[in-house]
């Protein structure tokens, strides 16, 4: 079973319960285990692939294409939330398969990885369109069985750091992603179509890596009551823990206001060169680089739903930096600097708080509720958001996302915070 294979390096059932015996225990503080190491490594490349294209697309779209934020708030709501209705299907398939969540992983780096060099022959909105629900398809079949694996080779007391460190991979390549975008456009003629190209060659380089170094192995036979179903998968909401956590991520994601609307803002407020674009990313990348392992880290001590929360007041505060009157030099690094640590105390954590209310066998499927929750709500918030700026301006948009989240956050204040993982 591929899930034995990647816990060659971790602990026995019984020390994830906490009875690790302590000449052990402390060896797992402090080691990562391999399988999270390889799938960094994957998603590292596959990262530049994706934030290749995400660093143009807001400019091509809008600048290249002549769409109204409206139509760009749709398609951007598809690039961000349409991965909602198959991440189930994934979570799934990788936990009723036996140990096949390597493999679900692949399909999905794959179909996403097929993608990009249709963007080269698309020029209209439906097309378009098409093509980034299927990539978004592809990132949704890989998300749960991925953080699954993460998740499945850790032990509670280093889930945090796992995922953090998996995070600051994962991030490493949105950082580089962005930086080759802007040296392709800068160096050829016809740049985004170059940058599409690039980027489906280092996609492919992902998936590659996937097969040949993440361990995998056979799923084993299980009797046929023993098997995960999506009945038992969909009972894991009467959970309370992971029913809170869910709900809080759905409203929380209502409120969260797309990445390519806060460049966009960004460039709008300082008048940046269209050349200079595809560079904003970076600060928010940067930010996360950096504070992913500390902050994970942190949440295994502290608690992670204190980080998870903490994080959205960061977003908050970005929020209302882009709301004054400042014009400073300093206000887009600032900006960044707090979107990317918004990030950094959310993504992992709220994956490492969500896998100490899931049982194994159902890690995936659990997972995938808290993923799907959130990714609809995001789709949902880049509708509403793209509507408001076209109806009303893009001011009066941001300051109805800025006072909903803190709406949201004040009631995810009064829940009971999560449980820590077990020491």
């Amino acid at each position: 079973m591929y899930v034995a294979d990647s816990r060659a390096s971790t602990p026995t059932t019984a020390s994830v319960e906490g009875t690790a015996r302590p000449e052990t225990a402390g060896r797992y503080r402090t080691t990562i285990a391999p399988t999270v190491l390889a799938l960094g490594t994957v998603s590292l490349v596959t990262d530049v692939s994706s934030e290749m294209v995400t660093a143009v697309l807001p400019l091509y779209l809008v600048a290249g294409l002549g769409l109204s934020p409206l139509g760009f708030g749709l398609l951007d709501g598809v690039y961000n939330g349409f991965s909602a209705v198959v991440r189930l299907v994934g979570g799934h398939l990788a936990d009723r398969g036996g140990g096949r969540h390597k493999w679900v992983a692949g399909a999905g780096y794959a179909l996403s990885a097929l993608c990009k060099p249709l963007l080269l022959v698309a020029h209209s909105l439906t097309p378009i369109g098409l093509i980034l629900a299927a990539d978004r398809t592809g990132k949704g079949l890989r998300t749960a069985p991925r953080d699954a694996l993460i998740s499945l080779s850790s032990t509670p007391e280093t889930r945090g750091r796992a995922f953090g460190v998996h995070r600051a991979m994962d991030t490493a390549g949105a950082l580089l992603g962005p930086l080759a975008a802007f040296l392709i456009l800068r160096a050829t003629v016809d740049g985004y179509d170059a940058v599409f190209t690039v980027s489906f060659c280092v996609a492919v380089l992902g998936v590659l890596i996937l097969v040949l170094f993440v361990p995998g192995g056979r799923a084993e036979a299980t009797a046929p009551g023993e098997r995960p179903t999506l009945r038992a998968a969909l009972g894991l909401l009467s959970h309370r823990d992971l029913r809170r956590i869910t709900v809080c991520a759905l409203l929380l994601g209502l409120a969260t206001v797309s990445d390519s609307f806060v460049y966009l803002l960004l460039q709008r407020r300082l008048g940046v060169p269209d050349r200079w674009f595809a560079l904003l990313p970076l600060g928010t990348a940067a930010a996360f680089l950096l504070l992913a392992v500390p902050l994970g880290r942190l949440a295994d001590r502290w608690g992670r739903w204190h980080v998870f929360l903490t994080g959205h007041a960061a977003l908050l505060l970005a929020y209302a930096l882009l709301l004054t009157s400042w014009h400073g030099t300093a206000l887009p690094y600032a900006v960044l600097a707090l979107h990317g640590a918004f990030y950094a105390a959310t993504d992992g954590v709220l994956m490492a708080a969500a896998s100490d209310s899931v049982p194994e066998a159902l890690r995936s499927s659990g997972l995938a509720l808290v993923q799907t929750g959130q990714a609809g709500a995001r789709f949902a918030c880049s509708l509403g958001f793209g509507a408001a700026w076209t109806l009303w301006g893009d001011r009066t948009a941001l300051s109805v996302s800025a006072v909903a989240l803190a709406v949201c956050a004040a009631y995810a204040l009064t829940l009971r915070p999560l449980r820590k993982a077990a020491a």
